[in-house]
């Protein structure tokens, strides 16, 4: 039995025994590990998109009580789908991991990273300016570019494309509308060749949020 397990519980005063102790453990060790199946991608080992969507809503309603803007970064594998179809679906997989372990490796424990859907992936920085998530998204990128996945057939190159935007306390968009501009940031970077990452502008935040120049000046951390 799992010594953590046992540590909330304890026999009844006058019991030395308590027949149902150890079954109260295995119990609640089943229900955490249904907890992370249900959270978790089983290849990657990151959070899936059911857990991606509750962890980002929360940020964003953080965000708007504390006045700290959440950063959100998506990634996407330049190429994966001929990758895949050329080499297989185990070299992919192995790709999927490698790339999975860098992005999760570089950033903080108090980051979420996960995998969206086959390629893609997402962080999202909890009380994060854009620009501080961006150097860390970047520094990713490089490490991708860099990092070749050993295979027994070989080596393989890949790079990634990236999207960013940020949510703030005077943000007036809905979950929704914030993912899909991230997304379409995602595809500008595709759409320039991979191996980059796009990005909103502070000067282009007035039309997502209520705030004026000089107070997105004060947010980015840039001199007027």
């Amino acid at each position: 039995m799992d010594d953590s397990s046992k540590q909330n519980l304890k026999c009844p005063v006058g019991e030395p025994e308590c027949l149902w102790l150890e079954e109260i453990a295995k119990l609640r060790l089943q229900v955490s590990e249904l907890t992370k199946l249900v959270s978790t991608d089983a290849l990657t080992g990151l959070y899936n998109y059911r857990h991606f969507k509750e962890l980002l809503l929360t940020e964003m309603d953080r965000s708007k009580r504390s006045g700290i803007p959440t950063t959100l970064v998506k990634i996407d594998l330049d190429h994966f789908k001929k990758f895949n179809d050329t080499h297989g679906h185990e070299a992919g997989n192995l790709v999927l991991k490698h790339a999975a372990g860098i992005i999760d490796n570089e950033v903080r424990t108090t980051d979420c990273v996960c995998r969206n859907d086959g390629d893609e992936f997402a962080i999202i920085f909890p009380e994060t300016h854009l620009n501080l998530a961006v150097k860390v998204a970047d520094r990713i990128r490089e490490i991708i570019a860099s990092s070749p996945v050993v295979h027994d057939k070989g080596e393989y190159n890949i790079t990634a494309s990236m999207g960013a935007s940020v949510y703030m306390k005077t943000s007036i968009i809905d979950y929704d509308t914030f993912v899909d501009s991230v997304d379409e940031f995602l595809d500008e970077a595709r759409q320039s060749g991979g191996n980059c990452i796009c990005h909103i502008d502070y000067a282009d935040l007035h039309k997502v949020t209520e705030i004026g120049y000089d107070k997105r000046l004060m947010l980015s951390g840039e001199d007027p």
